[in-house]
């Protein structure tokens, strides 16, 4: 089962995609914390039976360096099935050399509705000029089940004056029991307040396997 699961991170990270915690390691003793909410409704308005949303996922992400070269992680909310998840992971470089791509692998235990899952993932990582590319791949493969369901994201990053950025991401996946999905997810970072507080709202628009589009509100914050 351990071989399946590597084979599966690495034929994921050549697909492209990107998820967990980026390929850059936390300092030891440094963290980084998110919370989010995506909101969504029907892309044909049509379907509309009132203004509230038919959809709504809340996350929490937490990272930690417990050493320069290991970082813990918790990855709360929804999973790519649509169930909630609770899921510890350790992270640690495979690749982590000042020019050229930054690799890291992570593995990942915990609980996706009524599953227990494994999740291997692996990421990939370049620092442009004003910015970053990230590829992050994952598989999550339920122990009692036996299905695995994939999930890739790839994140482009440009940092802009005052500390704002703005972000595309191309969220994909491939739940075992319904289509693969492809998403676009443009959002816009800007600092609030004087503790280093970041505040991320953006979009959601189904291209395809998924007909919704939405709002996403979320917050940053490194310590």
């Amino acid at each position: 089962m351990v071989l399946r699961l590597l084979i599966s991170a690495i034929v994921l990270s050549l697909w492209g995609a990107t998820l967990s915690a980026g390929a850059w390691p936390r300092e030891k003793g440094h963290g980084f914390f998110s919370t989010a909410v995506r909101l969504a409704w029907p892309q044909n308005l049509e379907h509309w039976t009132s203004s509230n949303p038919t959809e709504q996922y809340y996350t929490l992400y937490l990272e930690y360096g417990l050493t320069d070269r290991l970082t813990f992680g918790l990855d709360l909310g929804r999973s790519v099935s649509g169930d909630g998840k609770t899921v510890g992971f350790l992270q640690w470089p495979l690749r982590d050399r000042d020019r050229g791509p930054k690799v890291a692998f992570a593995l990942g235990l915990g609980r996706i509705g009524e599953q227990t899952v494994v999740r291997p993932g692996l990421s990939v990582g370049w620092g442009l000029k004003k910015g970053w590319v990230t590829l992050d791949t994952l598989a999550e493969y339920q122990v009692e089940s036996g299905l695995m369901d994939y999930k890739m994201d790839i994140t482009w990053g440009r940092n802009l004056k005052n500390d704002r950025k703005v972000l595309l991401q191309v969220q994909t996946g491939q739940p075992a029991e319904d289509p693969a999905f492809l998403r676009l997810a443009p959002s816009y970072v800007f600092p609030v307040g004087k503790r280093g507080m970041m505040v991320e709202t953006g979009v959601t628009y189904g291209v395809t396997g998924d007909t919704s589009m939405g709002l996403k509100l979320g917050i940053w914050r490194n310590f």
